[in-house]
């Protein structure tokens, strides 16, 4: 039922600036992980500015939600280039981010260079196990919209095996993960129809600037020779930007994230396991204590959760003194440029690339059933993941060679314990659960 007014007009085109001043205010409130950040957009955009209709704002999410990377990042960047051709899709993708860049490399340089002081290390002994619960409470999140079916969940519980069990890496659960998923959509493609996307609403917010209707600009029909140059010029950014790295660690840095970048299917908690293999083990650019203290900055940070990886690149900058003693904040702020960099620039591809394609019709898109086994599979993963935090949280003093060794700390148990009851049963914020329990650490470790 159509609630809108039948003379309510059609909105005008909003002017480059306007919507740059729309993609910045962005970049400072995209609070809430990805569901968060498509609702803000949804809620502005849709209802409220009417730049787009609600049907093409889903068809757009669903070939985001098929891709690698942030899908919310990308959505905006889809949007942008929509309603002002590439530079709009780039303007609007790096807005998505740039905030969080730097107020993030802003908070990695207090933890580093005043990590030892009480207060300091009293919030992140609060906030640590409520990351725990936020990641448990994440494959718990994942599991119950993508598990529908026995085999699914024989899926999930493979890949926690494989990579619990025999430390499998991440890029290849994801490539069996995939194939399995291909092969079960045409040998049983009913228990691999249930992952992938979001369905269509019957909600009209009354006539939009880019409607079911509108006839496609001439900007968003597919030509050979548009793909051709951007494909070009994307390899071009990334060797020279690879050109320009003098430094080995950063030059490691570049490529290790252009990988990650390719790998997050299924969204940041699911990279997290493949960075951290990279950046604690083969790398040795941060600790695993380090690994959960910046996902807790993260989690408190607007933009995509993946923005962790400007704290990997922060940190492992720092740590490998690449610019001398003397220069550890430079060296930092370099690292998380790099970071980013090369992590977000092929969600830009993919979208430039790709969304001509998609424009061209609006029938639902295929080659979901790989997906399905992808997002499966991520759940093990993620159960991985929220049981290395944990340890790494309950047992603290513990090695590998001793699991349980250093005494089990049980209040930051019951933090953990209680911040999930708030996700899970009271629906609380992320926000507002991080900071109780930054507040609880903080008075324990006092009277500790």
């Amino acid at each position: 039922m159509n609630t809108s007014p039948p003379t309510q007009a059609r909105p005008a085109h909003p002017s480059f600036r306007e919507a740059f001043l729309y993609w910045l205010k962005l970049g400072f409130i995209s609070f809430g992980g990805p569901a968060g950040q498509i609702a803000i957009m949804h809620q502005e955009l849709v209802e409220k500015r009417r730049w787009i209709s609600e049907h093409r704002f889903l068809h757009a999410l669903n070939y985001c939600m098929l891709l690698p990377g942030p899908e919310a990042q990308q959505l905006a960047i889809y949007i942008g280039w929509l309603l002002h051709r590439t530079w709009g899709g780039i303007v609007a993708g790096v807005l998505f981010v740039l905030p969080s860049l730097f107020i993030l490399a802003a908070l990695t340089y207090v933890y580093l260079a005043f990590g030892n002081l009480t207060f300091v290390q009293g919030v992140f002994n609060g906030i640590k196990p409520a990351v725990v619960a936020i990641v448990v409470f994440a494959a718990w999140r994942i599991g119950s919209r993508a598990l529908k079916n026995n085999v699914l969940w024989a899926l999930a519980a493979a890949s926690f095996v494989a990579i619990f069990v025999f430390g499998v890496p991440f890029p290849y659960i994801v490539l069996v993960a995939g194939i399995l998923g291909y092969i079960g959509g045409r040998v049983m493609p009913d228990k691999f129809r249930v992952g992938g996307g979001h369905g269509a609403s019957d909600k009209d917010y009354g006539p939009a600037l880019i409607d079911d209707d509108t006839p496609p600009m001439a900007h968003t029909r597919f030509r050979w020779s548009y793909l051709v140059t951007l494909l070009i010029a994307a390899l071009a950014l990334w060797v020279g930007a690879m050109a320009m790295l003098e430094d080995p660690v950063l030059r490691d840095m570049g490529e290790f994230f252009t990988k990650a970048a390719l790998l997050t299917f299924g969204g940041a908690y699911a990279v997290l396991p493949y960075v951290y293999q990279g950046g604690v083990e083969t790398y040795g650019w941060l600790t695993g204590t380090q690994m959960i203290d910046g996902l807790a900055l993260g989690e408190t940070t607007p933009g995509p959760l993946i923005m962790v990886v400007s704290f990997v690149g922060f940190v492992g900058a720092w740590t490998k003194e690449i610019f001398g003693a003397d220069a550890l904040a430079l060296a930092g702020m370099a690292g998380a440029t790099v970071a980013t960099f090369f992590t977000f620039l092929p969600s830009f591809v993919f979208i430039l690339a790709g969304a001509p394609l998609v424009e061209s019709t609006h029938g639902d898109l295929k080659f979901t059933a790989p997906l399905t086994g992808i997002t499966a599979a991520v759940v093990g993963v993620v159960l991985n993941l929220a049981l290395f935090f944990g340890w790494h949280v309950i047992f603290p003093r513990a090695t590998e060679a001793a699991p349980f060794a250093g005494g089990f700390e049980w209040f930051y148990a019951l933090i953990s314990l209680a911040a999930f009851i708030a996700l899970w049963k009271y629906k609380q914020d992320i926000m507002k659960v991080i900071a109780a329990c930054g507040a609880i650490g903080l008075v324990f470790t006092y009277l500790r």
